[in-house]
């Protein structure tokens, strides 16, 4: 799935490029499996914005994506590879021998008409889901799970994927997207394969508009505002921040440590 450039009849469409989508199944998603994703324009209960930039999209589809793979030693058959508006990376539809269909991020080279199957004993390939300590050393996963049995929580964006290291004792070293390091328990389970739609970081979108809709209202900088707005702004001419970055409120930005350290529990 790669990119193409637009006609370039108008200047807002001559840089303009997207998404190939001729190798993608044309059909509406499974009705039960999708429902109309609510708008809050970023907005609380309350009505007041408690998130900044959002706003006015386009009606869309949220599509129930299995990330837990829970249905063991039961064979599926790609029935679809479809677009989701929702994520970067494109997703597969599956048929399972007793007549559920699931949805699951769709890996490169997971073809319509395929068998895959989620297992201990599964075959090492694109869509095949396993546990970590089952894989050999080298294999690329996405869809990894962190606690045993609670779904993919991490290397689910599109083009990535997370190399299996080493094995020790209980733990498998994974090797992340980011160049991290990292222990994950061998009886997690994870996908075996890259995720698709690897050129989606390189969309030229053009135009303000097709930001407006996905639903991101515009961002102006500090410091073009003036100092009762943001603690950047104010100054004659253009100036730089003039201090050390700080949000609209006042708090420190761009450095500060925002992981949480005991956000995974690993037992």
């Amino acid at each position: 799935m790669g990119l193409k450039r637009l006609t370039g009849t108008t200047p807002q469409r001559r840089f303009m490029t997207g998404l190939d989508f001729s190798s993608l199944t044309r059909q509406r998603p499974a009705k039960n499996l999708s429902a109309i994703l609510k708008k809050h324009g970023g907005r609380s209960s309350n009505g007041q914005v408690s998130v900044r930039h959002q706003g006015g999209r386009q009606k869309r589809f949220y599509r129930q994506i299995d990330f837990k793979r829970d249905k063991r030693n039961i064979k599926a058959y790609v029935a679809s590879i479809e677009y989701d508006p929702n994520r970067t990376a494109n997703i597969a539809l599956l048929h399972y021998a007793d007549g559920e269909k699931r949805y699951i991020l769709a890996p490169i080279g997971l073809k319509t008409g395929e068998q895959i199957m989620a297992s201990v004993n599964a075959e090492i390939k694109p869509g095949n889901s396993l546990s970590l300590a089952q894989m050999p050393v080298g294999t690329f996963v996405h869809n990894v799970e962190i606690v045993p049995g609670l779904g993919g929580q991490i290397v689910r964006g599109a083009g990535t994927s997370a190399v299996v290291l080493s094995k020790e004792e209980k733990f498998v070293q994974l090797k992340m997207p980011s160049g991290e390091i990292r222990k994950v328990l061998g009886i997690c389970f994870a996908t075996v394969g890259q995720l698709s739609n690897e050129e989606w970081k390189n969309i030229h979108l053009g135009k303000a508009g097709r930001k407006r809709h996905m639903g991101i209202r515009p961002k102006v900088r500090g410091t073009a505002q003036d100092p009762r707005s943001h603690p950047h702004g104010g100054g004659e001419g253009r100036s730089g921040e003039g201090m050390n970055p700080k949000t609209p409120w006042g708090k420190p930005a761009r450095g500060v440590k925002t992981r949480k350290k005991k956000k995974y529990r690993i037992t």
